[in-house]
């Protein structure tokens, strides 16, 4: 039988997890709770980079690294600097977030913060046993947030994409990059029969992250992205000489599948294991942020874990989108470069948000290339 027992054991101490055991660590309903958060590492390295626009001031603002008034979008031959006021584009590394979080969530008397593996998850009729690397416990409820790709490739209803991405912090010689804007998207780059594109975040003038990002099944090998980085800065940039101060790399799914099945009464997926990576792009980080108060109210009412659903209208835009991407990938950047010639960067962001009105969605989607989203309409429709 397990020794340790916790009202709520939270698997993962990344943005999902960190933010519900800091959000359950402040709320007054949570104070008599026994809460056990578990990850396999210490946390201590900047292993990621977290992106998001938003009006103002923020929740995150005191750990924000950079942050851009501007984004550039590039395209076959078209390309335009775009002025995001009101919103404000902004990075927050991994490094910063976990110190921030895990300082405020040790000082919780009524959360533990352990590093170890989880082995095994079993659920029985009145509590739920985890299993680690060094011990066994038993809890109420979990909130999981490990993901394994097979969760959402099990199934063949939804496409199952991945924003994948290797990335170089990079320091040149000479000024090269202009640090009041993000390149938000550059399609210039050859496609190969695939969405792909450049994305370039500058700390300054000389020093800059540099992402090559793909929308697509399959990742590709190491070297090929490298390879993109380095033809890049080359070719584009006019930059032989320069030296990588960091690498990342990174695969987030882009699926309208929803994970349902695999929550149980006690056993709930969260962030990207609960599909809350915004389908249609793959960012995560705000769609997590503004998940977490919905889930924290929920947890609230002792219904089974699997009740919570988060599916509006949104999903079924994200569905259509990945739709064509899944079945003509190579027309991906045409869809983005058509968007950004026809709207606003402030629509776009206000749609990806979900704060649109049906109105706004209607004018949103008549800027998008209609004839393979007719197409994907009707496939699902009949």
């Amino acid at each position: 039988m397990p020794k340790l027992q916790y009202d709520y054991i939270i698997i993962g101490a990344g943005a999902a997890g960190l933010m519900l055991a800091d959000a359950m660590g402040k709320d007054a309903f949570f104070e008599t709770k026994s809460i056990l958060l578990l990850d396999k590492e210490t946390k201590e390295t900047n292993d990621r980079t977290w992106c998001f626009w938003e009006k103002g001031e923020g929740t995150f603002d005191a750990i924000v690294y950079k942050k851009w008034d501007h984004i550039f979008f590039a395209g076959k031959g078209f390309s335009k600097r775009y002025d995001i006021a009101p919103y404000t584009y902004k990075m927050v590394r991994g490094i910063d977030f976990y110190s921030a979080y895990l300082a405020r969530i040790r000082s919780y008397p009524n959360i533990t913060f352990k590093t170890e593996s989880v082995t095994n998850i079993e659920e029985q009729k009145e509590e739920v046993h985890v299993h680690t690397s060094a011990e066994t416990y038993s809890t109420k409820e979990v909130l999981n947030s490990i993901f394994d790709y097979e969760m959402a490739t099990q199934q063949n209803k939804y496409p199952v994409l991945q924003q994948h991405f290797i990335g170089w912090v990079v320091k040149t010689k000479k000024p090269i990059f202009d640090a009041s804007q993000a390149t938000y998207m550059d399609f210039s780059i050859a496609q190969k029969g695939n969405t792909r594109f450049m994305y370039i975040l500058p700390y300054s003038d000389d020093t800059a992250l540099i992402e090559y990002t793909l929308f697509s099944d399959k990742l590709l090998p190491k070297e090929e992205y490298e390879k993109a980085i380095k033809e890049y800065l080359h070719n584009n940039l006019d930059c032989s000489v320069y030296e990588i101060l960091e690498k990342e790399q990174g695969s987030i799914p882009m699926t309208c599948y929803d994970f349902k099945e695999h929550h149980t009464d006690k056993i709930r997926f969260i962030g990207t294991a609960g599909g809350w990576a915004k389908p249609s792009t793959g960012y995560t980080f705000m769609s997590t942020s503004k998940k977490i108060p919905q889930l924290i109210t929920f947890l609230k009412t002792g219904r089974p874990l699997k009740e919570l659903d988060f599916k509006n209208r949104f999903w079924y835009y994200d569905l259509l989108l990945l739709d064509v991407l899944h079945n003509k990938n190579e027309n991906g950047h045409l869809i983005f470069q058509k968007l950004f010639k026809e709207r606003n960067p402030q629509l776009i962001f206000k749609f990806l948000d979900e704060d649109t009105s049906v109105m706004e969605d209607i004018y949103y989607i008549l800027g998008c290339p209609k004839i393979p989203f007719t197409t994907a309409l009707i496939k699902r429709l009949f």
